[in-house]
């Protein structure tokens, strides 16, 4: 994509460049991901179009699972579970592994049970060439209050592929291990970008609801309306003791009781008691995500 440290590649073109399977693209600058692979799409001919992060490694069978559930012509679009490579690290990348196992194997699976992952996440998402090349105009184009969005790509390409009328998978058993951000700073400015695709492409997504099945509605209303109910509950809880001096100890109950029946079920389903320990992640969730989703709506321009 013209990144600076583009050094970092010449081994592997120098190691294909004889290879006729291979062909290889260097922009002149850096014009950001989503242009780089419109730039890749376009001088493309294969039927399907991986898209790989540059910290994502993959198991060797992902290219041929994802292509399986691709033989389906109804399939626009489909993404494989994502787990941390870096997860040992620190206690933040160890709850980010978790966070990424529930966000794929609870969120993305029960989406594509009815047939509409809502965003097939970039370090593994397989494209279907020929609607990707129908929506590419309107992926390029993306405008949010007049100005160009150059975030979020992911999230916005598998709402055009529902949009257009595909349907978006999830395949569990193709892994792809990622790169997490091992500090916090690097952490809440990932989630910042995050908050703020969510939020402008949900209203994208509305719309398209109604020709999906009813649960991807309800879905959509859980996935942002139960941080505004856990936030109201948060205040009211501060509230009552700056007003009584009294612990909201009803508010703390219920909070923890709700983490550890979610954290218990995690821990059955993937047969793993480190799920229990995620319960950590409601303190980060209260204390900054909450406060940072926040901010993120308010300055969906920037």
């Amino acid at each position: 994509d013209g990144s600076k440290n583009r050094d970092a590649v010449v081994a592997q073109r120098a190691a294909y460049a004889d290879d006729e399977r291979f062909s290889f693209t260097i922009l002149a600058k850096n014009v950001g991901k989503r242009k780089a692979q419109i730039a890749a799409i376009t001088q493309s001919s294969g039927d399907l179009i991986l898209n790989v992060d540059s910290d994502t490694t993959l198991a060797p069978d992902v290219v041929s699972k994802l292509a399986h559930i691709m033989r389906d012509p109804a399939v626009g679009a489909a993404m494989g579970q994502l787990k941390a490579s870096n997860q040992k690290d620190t206690w933040l990348t160890r709850l980010i592994d978790m966070e990424y196992w529930l966000a794929c194997n609870e969120e993305r699976a029960a989406q594509a049970r009815f047939g509409a992952v809502m965003c097939c996440c970039g370090p593994c998402a397989m494209y279907r060439r020929s609607a990707m090349l129908s929506l590419l105009d309107q992926y390029e184009t993306q405008l949010y209050r007049g100005k160009p969005s150059d975030f979020g790509e992911d999230r916005h390409l598998t709402i055009l592929m529902l949009s257009a009328g595909f349907r978006t998978e999830y395949v569990p058993s193709a892994i792809a291990a990622t790169v997490v951000p091992d500090t916090m700073g690097v952490y809440l400015r990932q989630q910042l970008r995050w908050a703020r695709s969510t939020f402008r492409d949900t209203l994208l997504a509305f719309p398209v609801l109604p020709g999906l099945d009813r649960y991807l509605t309800l879905d959509v209303i859980g996935q942002n309306g139960g941080p505004l109910l856990l936030a109201l509950s948060v205040l009211t809880g501060i509230g009552q003791f700056a007003l009584t001096a009294a612990v909201p100890w009803w508010t703390i109950l219920v909070i923890g009781s709700m983490t550890l029946v979610r954290c218990s079920v995690a821990a059955y389903r993937a047969r793993e008691l480190r799920f229990l320990g995620f319960a950590l992640h409601t303190l980060v969730n209260i204390f900054l995500l909450i406060p940072l989703k926040a901010y993120a709506l308010c300055t969906l321009s920037n």
